[in-house]
């Protein structure tokens, strides 16, 4: 009767665990997919009426170093000087989901921002951003 006892009270350990690691793998699944940074929907077919021209990308470039290059580095790699001091380190620019978002999506993120991605709703103009994303998109070519 002891053993059984013993037993059972081993069972309900075991089961206790075994749903205390499931529920971690949820909740974990769920963050993940929450953490995930997604534009609006209608921000997606917003088109860039900045032409992407010599001249606007070097302006986006000049905007660039000095608001985006400490964190996302002088290559877009998301190793600017900054980016060991952050939480959540910065996204390659030229990863390619970065890269297969539309330009829409990327302008509100870089106007809305995400921390620590601090928002440019204050500090550039809309045709600012549009040629910093300009000059992003030459970003790993």
């Amino acid at each position: 009767m002891k053993n059984l006892k013993t037993y059972n009270s081993f069972s309900k350990s075991v089961l206790a665990i075994a749903s205390l690691i499931v529920l971690c793998f949820v909740f974990a699944s769920f963050y993940k997919q929450q953490a995930k940074w997604i534009a609006p929907e209608s921000a997606k077919n917003v088109k860039n009426p900045v032409a992407s021209n010599a001249a606007s990308i070097a302006a986006g470039k000049v905007i660039y170093t000095k608001e985006c290059l400490q964190c996302h580095g002088k290559k877009g790699l998301g190793d600017g000087p900054n980016s060991a001091t952050l939480d959540k380190a910065p996204a390659p620019l030229n990863n390619p989901d970065v890269k297969s978002q539309t330009d829409g999506e990327l302008f509100w993120k870089i106007k809305e921002g995400k921390k620590p991605m601090p928002s440019t709703k204050n500090t550039l103009t809309d045709e600012q951003r549009w040629q910093v994303l300009n000059y992003v998109r030459t970003l790993g070519k």
